[in-house]
């Protein structure tokens, strides 16, 4: 797969790169950063709208054909000489072949001038895999997307308005499936109101394309030996989506404060998600410290169990991994985190058929397929199976990971401070607490898992814990030779501070917080089941395993396990609105969705936490602030709340009067 993943490219002898796939080069033999400069960002006129740009205002970039990242390295470097301190720049970028890293650093090492921003993509070019990726620089004031697959797929899937386009593909007669009028009306759609245009090529049917899908289209002078270039402006109407129940807010436009209640992965990401574009976040914890429930555990597993199928749940999990990962770059390696790798042994025939459909659906830098043998190398222990290897996956200390998130000069967290009940009052949500007022602010979002249904009342969520225990064992000097994460049914890891975390148990009929003897005999089956050597270098008790350590919590869960963030909708509302629903679903009535004003909710994300979270935080601003959605839209609207109430109106479970 890794071949046909990433571009093939051969190099000439001054050090450029030439595609193989599609006989192109990737910039101009004479200048590539002058051609950049010239076309895309001149001819844009981006050092003027830049310059003009005024505090908290966000610019949005959209690019076919992302390359070497030259094109997004210039807008970058030209944005942060010209534009107001506190403006925002969005890059959103699509690439069907993306490069290699060591392909990438030869290519960029063609540009001194440039090697600070060379250096931040280079630390974040990790997990590159077919979808989104979501990449955070420059303490969130650059954002760049990357959308990887074919234009045709992946601007589809975009929710987005762009100020302005770089087409970049290579030339109309080496790829013409990048020029095409389905791809120009992709423009149109994701263009906001005066979007401009850019491009290298004057080719006829392709100005004629552009006119055809809005945009007014001119010819200007070409750089180095080409005569003539396009560039225009968009003339059409911005799009609006049509499901009001999915409908984009209006972007926020009163003061930035937030309230978010819990301080778990969920709440601290969407703080600092807020936090790096300006918002004065107010944190509400009940607990003496941050992550004290179900993201308090001593290790979390960056855990990818996916479907061959791509389901809306494995596309989650695979543009948060991404995300989640380059996070943790800034985290030192050590006593919190640990890029180690992780082994998913195939515990029967059904897992391994879909662990070789995932091999040979996805990346090796992502994931790879080793035989019992190899697995063994990797582990550093013996194992009887092979699976799937994931080289940059590895585990994290859950709390240290929120703490870092909460580190922040606009986030202040409120500890030991019990949420209960949150208020809308003179246009201010207000959370009260046994002592009065806790604090207010314009915007809240709840994060506390399943407290969201007793804090937000009006709203259907229907979510339940599970109750999660897992074993602490002490690491012997003989079960200090695991190297990597192991995972089967359950999962163990190597030690982290003298203790290795197996895990996890699952019960559901159990709401108590007290470690049971029941569940550690399970966790340690578990753990025979993945590797009996690993059991027996542990020097585990034979019978009697009351005295083991552990540590017991519940996920929050829905019942399609996708998380639920986004805004809200007050139930009985919008089972009024959209009644007749109930007759024939395929309708869209024109109605206003209901929205609960200024109320979000980031929850749910069960045992996929690490890697859903951080992403979700992500969404919630983009939510918020009328941004690029970090997930294709689907998936957006998989995990949004309004999920809820539109299933039980279509199947006539909530009425106006229920």
């Amino acid at each position: 797969m890794s071949e046909l993943f990433h571009a093939q490219l051969d190099w000439d002898c001054e050090g450029q790169p030439h595609s193989r796939v599609f006989d192109d080069v990737y910039f101009s033999r004479a200048n590539g950063l002058e051609e950049t400069r010239y076309v895309f960002l001149e001819q844009n006129a981006l050092p003027a709208r830049f310059a003009a740009l005024t505090d908290e205002a966000v610019f949005t970039i959209g690019e076919t054909g992302f390359g070497t990242g030259l094109n997004f390295l210039c807008a970058w470097q030209l944005f942060e000489q010209v534009a107001n301190a506190r403006s925002r720049l969005h890059f959103v970028s699509v690439e069907k072949y993306p490069l290699a890293l060591p392909d990438l650093i030869k290519a960029l090492s063609l540009w001194p001038e440039l090697a600070v921003y060379v250096q931040a993509l280079i630390k974040q070019y990790i997990g590159i895999h077919a979808g989104f990726q979501r990449f955070v620089f420059a303490e969130g004031r650059i954002t760049l997307t990357l959308l990887i697959g074919d234009a045709l797929e992946r601007l589809p899937e975009l929710d987005a308005q762009c100020n302005a386009w770089f087409l970049d593909g290579f030339a109309p007669a080496k790829n013409p499936d990048m020029w095409t009028p389905t791809l120009f009306e992709q423009l149109a759609r994701l263009s906001a109101t005066d979007a401009t245009l850019a491009t290298f090529t004057c080719a006829g049917f392709v100005r004629r394309g552009l006119i055809e899908a809005g945009f007014r289209m001119e010819k200007t002078v070409g750089f180095g030996h080409k005569r003539e270039m396009l560039k225009g402006h968009f003339t059409g109407m911005p799009s609006v989506f049509s499901k009001p129940w999915f409908q984009r807010l209006p972007a926020h436009s009163r003061e930035k404060t937030a309230l978010v209640i819990g301080a778990g992965l969920a709440g601290a990401a969407t703080a600092a998600s807020l936090a790096r574009r300006g918002w004065h976040v107010t944190v509400i914890e009940r607990h003496p410290q941050p992550a004290a429930e179900a993201s308090g555990n001593l290790q979390g597993i960056l855990y990818l169990k996916l479907s061959a199928h791509l389901t809306s749940l494995s596309r989650l999990a695979l543009c948060g991994f991404g995300y989640t990962r380059r996070l943790l770059e800034a985290f030192p390696k050590g006593a919190d985190w640990d890029d180690c790798g992780t082994l998913q042994l195939a515990y029967d025939m059904a897992d391994d058929m879909r662990q070789q459909a995932l091999a040979e659906l996805l990346p090796s830098g992502l994931l790879q397929r080793v035989d019992a043998e190899e697995a063994s190398r990797l582990a550093g222990i013996s194992l009887e199976r092979g699976g799937l290897y994931f080289p940059t996956s590895g585990w994290v200390h859950p709390p240290a990971l929120c703490r870092h998130l909460l580190n922040h000069p606009f986030i202040h967290l409120k500890k030991s401070q019990e949420t209960l009940t949150l208020e809308r009052q003179d246009d201010y949500w207000t959370a009260h607490g046994t002592d009065g007022v806790i604090a207010k602010a314009a915007v809240a979002i709840i994060a506390g898992a399943t407290d969201t249904k007793q804090l937000a009342e009006h709203v259907l969520l229907p979510v339940k814990p599970i109750r999660g225990q897992l074993t602490h064992l002490p690491a012997t000097p003989n079960s200090s030779a695991l190297q990597c994460v192991l995972c089967a049914e359950g999962y163990v890891a190597p030690p982290r501070k003298g203790w290795h975390t197996v895990g996890a148990s699952f019960t559901f009929d159990r709401t108590d917080s007290t470690p049971s003897q029941e569940e550690h005999d399970s966790n340690l089956a578990l753990l025979e089941q993945i590797s009996p050597e690993l059991t027996a270098r542990l020097n585990l008790p034979v019978s009697d395993t009351s005295s083991l350590e552990g540590r017991v919590a519940f996920r929050c869960t829905t019942p399609d396990y996708l998380p639920a963030v986004g805004p809200v909708v007050a139930a009985k509302r919008f089972a009024q609105c959209y009644a007749a629903l109930a007759k024939d679903a395929r309708q869209i009535p024109d109605s206003k969705a209901p929205w609960i004003e200024g109320l979000f909710i980031n929850t749910a994300h069960g045992s996929r936490g690490l890697i859903s979270a951080p992403l979700s935080g992500e969404l919630i601003a983009a939510w918020l602030e009328n941004e690029p959605l970090p997930l294709p839209r689907d998936v957006a609207e998989a995990c949004h709340p309004n999920r809820f109430p539109l299933k039980a109106v279509i199947r006539g479970h909530l009425k106006s009067n229920s």
